[in-house]
């Protein structure tokens, strides 16, 4: 029983982060390269998604980059952007419901990019991630069925959330 219970153990050691690897970089890189330019990148990070980049701190030196402090009021006009990328942001931030709502007043399409159940380090990081997405899909044009996930408050609340949205 040992042996197996090792076997298993090293499976997951290798499988989990090559899961991550595979959703985050390389499907990540192809959902973003899908268009040359969206004009509203959402919490943006270090990326440059061609338009108007968007986060609530400076990470680097990202052209148009417009920090905001609050994500539920956008200062943008209503509808004005066409093509709005959301890569994993969603999953960290309070309401998902209210800040979708907030995407969909200032652009006509949303993408979302959400870690899949099957990123299973993705997908229970209680130190980052409030919401589980239940979707074995990564990019989603509306919002997908979402639950809190079991102990990241718990966590966060005694540690501080890693990754702040």
């Amino acid at each position: 029983m040992l042996p197996y219970i090792f076997a298993v153990a090293g499976a997951l050691i290798i499988a989990l982060p090559c899961l991550n690897f595979l959703s985050y970089r390389v499907m990540g890189g192809i959902i973003r390269g899908r268009r040359k330019v969206w004009d509203l990148n959402i919490c943006c990070g270090k990326t440059d998604g061609g338009g108007v980049n968007v986060d609530i701190v400076n990470h680097a030196d990202v052209p148009n980059l417009v920090v905001v402090e609050d994500i539920y009021h956008l200062p943008f006009r209503d509808g004005e952007f066409e093509f709005t990328l959301c890569s994993h942001t969603i999953e960290h931030v309070e309401n998902p419901a209210a800040f979708y709502a907030e995407l969909r007043r200032v652009s006509q399409h949303v993408t979302l990019v959400v870690p899949p159940l099957w990123d299973l380090s993705a997908v229970l990081n209680v130190f980052e991630h409030r919401w589980m997405f239940l979707t074995l899909r990564k990019e989603h044009l509306t919002l997908p069925a979402h639950i809190e996930l079991p102990f990241a408050q718990f966590f966060q609340e005694r540690l501080g959330q890693k990754i702040r949205a």
